[in-house]
């Protein structure tokens, strides 16, 4: 008997089919445990100790396979051929062996780049022991992004509130962002021209050319910086009379790239089908683990995350055969195609991400796949059998059209496919971008050159200049960031998926367009980074160390040599940073960050204050994290959010206080100055107090009432922030009941309340305009007549009303927070108050006390209450029911004094500890 175990229960389905009877496979479900998040999980004293903790959801599966092995010979663990599934493999054997689950088992490993039939079992023909190198990677690769988290995450708390955290690679990915950003900032705009002609052979033929020599000088992009340069140069072109000076002619050969790795899947993926990396990464693992094809479950893609760029030789062979069948001889090169990685640092020798059988095309498996699955495994078929087949044929021609006296220059350029070769079937998006319906052999570039001949004359038809400007960097997409990464080799082709998504959790980026833009937020932390630990995120920094962690997995150092290197220096500068002052901290983020919040355009200072107009806007800390605010507070008391304002903005910007945002004016009734502004919970308009006068006494609150849904704080204007500073509003009353219905915003959003009935809002209404047909609709709507109740008089003992309502379950009567149902058979029309205030002393006396002394004080509260107006009213037939409640009551407050009181556990201080130093975390 042989217990098999893998990731994911859809590989274990698989992998049976394929092994047969005696073979039990059980999933994983991924790791099994990792690292316990608290501090202390690893220990640099005691040589890098860790400690483990294993999922919940994982001990069942864990559990699950301890059972199987009851009685079984051997353990195959087949996970993911990487650096992970190493691991997993790992975590589980050592949780197996503290069950004592593996005495006398025979555990080996085995791996296969292909969840097909011949990979499987040939996989387990040949199985091999753990790899302790992988795992020794790992677990180096695991305490460090903890260390570094860990350590570096508290001091960016305290220094830096409102931040979330820190972590070893995903800082210097938001480095790349936020620098970016910077260039783009910073990047000043300059014109240029260029003349362009039109000419004509002395066969009629026309052709466009560029002026690239004037007055025999050779033009840069920049010579031509005016309308009045480009003016002079087309003036000059046009006096003079030109003919065909030199011909060159060449032919070049276009090769086809290598099959996808991890990083250039997510960059394809992302540029031609507008995937992201982690929705890509998603569909692969389908892809990989198999797709259910004619009643058998067929892996069609090989391992997703690899940076090998080899393919096996049955699958080269497999690739000609098919090109020389489906395109012919021409197409098929006369060796085949041998590909090598050219990262230096390229781990686990897999192969590249293929199809598993090259004869299942596209056009074959559409029926069982999902539109994007099938878009990303076509698009991997087309790479995979495009980078076997013979290469392009371009003719290149490029003529000079010189002027008589040689003095002005125009060259014109040509390039023709002589044979399309790979590209009749795949272009790289990099190259030669996929026009919207052009066929795969179409070439957006070409461009074919008339006959000409040396001496020849050249008509000129017509010479104009253009204006251009030259434009910033683009912004990173997924595509550019991932191709980034992967040059400056940081990060590793299994992480960066993840690494994307983090920092669009943490919110510091959002994509825009597809590209990433660096919150305000994240522009902190890297300016914090830069300035105070500008070592750890250096991206050669980074990049050494993964080359010491690929070292490790390939055996020619220690991991805890690594980690130690690593730890000594660290930790010495994240003490000092400990020491530092948050003005220290301010002053360096106030220096970085001050060109991008404080931008000049136009005259005048861009940190003088709009409040005061003598203060000097900075960089200050609260609570809720970074914000603006003026040198003169306390007198005062202007501040703006961390958002780049210009000179229009800030001449809006006139208010005072905090979150102020921009004046609307004074409210004509009081003279009270209206503002919009934003807090930590979003937009809301505020009505200044009035001051008391003496000095004496602290002025009201302002009023503030938040934006409705829907409302741009861009737009409102003083109406509209009256209107909402109006809110509540009386609509009007109810037809029926003559009951007032009133609308208002509340900390759910906008409302209707009639009574003690309230209903939120549909997304349509607006709160500010909303009628009383509409408010009625909505009202009844939201609950039956009947369960807004009848009231069938008022208790004996409170003067309260007592209603008969209709729930869920049937009738009920309610006297407070006490409920009652009425007992079957009765009738509801015909119920009294006698009846009632019977029936709701019996409820309470059987209501169980509530935990907690709040909730607890008033049901007891409540108790009493029905008890003595069971007694009073009802007569003996009452008191006695209500005897158990007060005998309840009683031996109740007994049992709870004799409880002693609840002693706080280790956990929950521990907790409670955590919190508070994690606070700035919190987006309230």
């Amino acid at each position: 008997m042989n217990v098999v175990v893998v990731e994911s229960p859809a590989k274990a389905k698989t992998i049976t089919k394929y092994l047969g009877p005696g073979y039990t496979v059980l999933a994983s479900y991924g790791h099994v445990r990792d690292l316990s998040a608290k501090d202390g999980s690893v220990r640099p004293e005691e040589g890098f100790a860790m400690t483990w903790e294993v999922d919940p959801k994982a001990r069942k599966h864990v559990d699950a396979i301890a059972s199987a092995l009851k009685g079984a010979d051997r353990l195959f663990l087949a996970t993911d051929p990487d650096r992970e599934g190493e691991a997993i493999s790992w975590h589980v054997c050592e949780l197996l062996q503290q069950k004592k689950a593996l005495a006398g088992i025979d555990v080996k490993r085995v791996v296969f780049n292909s969840i097909t039939r011949g990979a499987i079992l040939d996989a387990f023909s040949q199985p091999r022991a753990l790899n302790e190198e992988l795992v020794a990677a790992y677990l180096a690769r695991r305490a460090l992004d903890y260390l570094v988290g860990f350590t570096l995450s508290p001091v960016l708390w305290r220094k830096l509130p409102g931040s979330r955290s820190a972590g070893r690679v995903q800082s210097v990915a938001l480095r790349l962002i936020c620098e970016r950003e910077t260039e783009i900032e910073t990047f000043r705009q300059q014109e240029y021209w260029t003349v362009k002609g039109l000419f004509e052979t002395v066969r009629g033929e026309t052709f466009p050319a560029q002026l690239t020599h004037l007055d025999s000088r050779k033009l840069d992009k920049m010579a031509l910086g005016d309308k009045a340069a480009a003016e002079a140069a087309v003036a000059a072109a046009n006096a003079r009379t030109y003919t065909v000076g030199k011909v060159e002619r060449k032919q070049t050969r276009r090769h086809p790239a290598p099959p996808f790795i991890t990083s250039t899947l997510q960059q394809e993926a992302s540029r031609k089908l507008s995937l992201s990396a982690t929705t890509t990464m998603r569909i692969a693992q389908r892809l990989y683990e198999g797709i259910a094809i004619g009643g058998e479950t067929v892996g069609l893609i090989t391992y997703m995350r690899t940076d090998g760029v080899q393919m096996a030789a049955d699958a080269i062979q497999g690739c000609r055969a098919l090109i020389e069948n489906d395109f012919g001889q021409r197409y098929l090169p006369a060796q085949p195609r041998i590909y090598k990685t050219k990262a230096k640092n390229a781990q686990e020798a897999h192969e590249a991400i293929r199809p598993t059988d090259l004869m299942r095309k596209p056009s074959d498996v559409a029926a069982y796949l999902d539109a994007d699955q099938l878009k990303l495994y076509t698009l991997i078929w087309k790479r995979t059998v495009a980078s076997q087949m013979e290469s392009a044929v371009l003719d290149q021609v490029a003529a000079d059209i010189v002027a008589d006296d040689r003095q002005v220059t125009f060259r014109a350029n040509g390039s023709v496919i002589a044979f399309d070769g790979f590209l009749k079937l795949y272009r790289e998006s990099d190259d030669e971008p996929e026009r919207a319906g052009a066929g795969d052999g179409d070439d957006a570039a070409s461009r074919v050159l008339p006959q000409m001949n040396t001496d020849e004359a050249a008509n000129r038809k017509h010479v104009e200049a253009e204006q251009h400007f030259t434009q910033p960097p683009p912004r990173y997409t997924e595509a550019s960031l991932v191709k980034r990464l992967e040059e400056l080799g940081i990060g590793r082709p299994s992480t960066y998926a993840t690494i994307l998504q983090v920092l669009q959790d943490r919110t510091y980026v959002r994509l825009e367009s597809r590209r990433f833009v660096p919150e305000d937020r994240g522009r902190l932390v890297t300016a914090f980074l830069s300035s105070f630990f500008d070592r750890y995120v250096a991206y050669g920094f980074t990049a050494d160390m993964e080359a010491k962690l690929d070292d490790v997995s390939g055996g020619r150092c220690e991991w805890q040599t690594v980690l130690d290197d690593f730890w000594r220096e660290f930790s010495t500068a994240v003490e000092d940073i400990k020491g530092l002052r948050i003005k220290e901290v301010l002053d360096a983020l106030d220096r970085i960050l001050g060109p991008h919040f404080f931008r000049q355009e136009g005259e005048g200072d861009p940190r003088v204050c709009p409040g005061c107009g003598s203060g000097r806007l900075s960089l200050k800390l609260g609570r809720f994290g970074a914000f603006i605010g003026c040198s003169e507070y306390p007198n005062c008391r202007y501040t703006r959010p961390l958002v780049p304002m210009n000179a229009d903005d800030q001449a809006k910007a006139g208010t005072q206080g905090n979150g102020a945002g921009r004046s609307l004016g004074p409210d004509p009734a009081t003279g009270l100055e209206v503002s919009i502004r934003k807090g930590p919970y979003g937009w809301y308009v505020q009505r200044d107090s009035a001051d008391s006068g003496d000095g004496k006494e602290k002025a009201a609150k302002p009023k503030r009432v938040s934006l409705a849904a829907g409302v741009d704080p861009e737009t409102v204007d003083l109406d509209q922030a009256l209107a909402h500073l109006a809110l509540p509003r009386l609509i009007g009353l109810h037809p029926e009941s003559g009951e007032e219905i009133v609308a208002g915003i509340g900390r759910f959003g906008p409302f209707l309340k009639m009574a003690d009935r309230y209903v939120s809002l549909k997304r349509d209404d607006d709160v500010l305009s909303i009628g009383l047909n509409r408010a009625v609709d909505l009202l009844a709507r939201s609950r039956p007549a009947a369960a807004a109740g009848r009231t069938i008089g008022a208790h004996p003992a409170d003067g309260k009303p007592i209603t008969l309502k209709d729930g869920r379950y049937g009738a009920y009567i309610q006297h407070g927070p006490i409920r009652a149902t009425l007992p079957a058979g009765t009738a509801a029309e015909a119920l009294d108050l006698e009846t009632a205030v019977a029936l709701l002393a019996k409820k309470a006396g059987s209501t169980p006390v509530a935990k907690g002394r709040a909730r607890g004080a008033t049901k007891g509260a409540a108790k009493k209450t029905a008890a003595k107006a069971a007694a009073g009213k009802v007569g003996a037939k009452g008191a006695a029911e209500s005897k158990p409640a007060a005998a309840d009551e009683k031996a109740s407050s007994a049992k709870k004094k004799a409880k002693p009181p609840r002693k706080p556990s280790a956990k929950g201080r521990k907790g409670s500890e955590t919190q508070t130093d994690a606070g700035p975390l919190s987006d309230a």
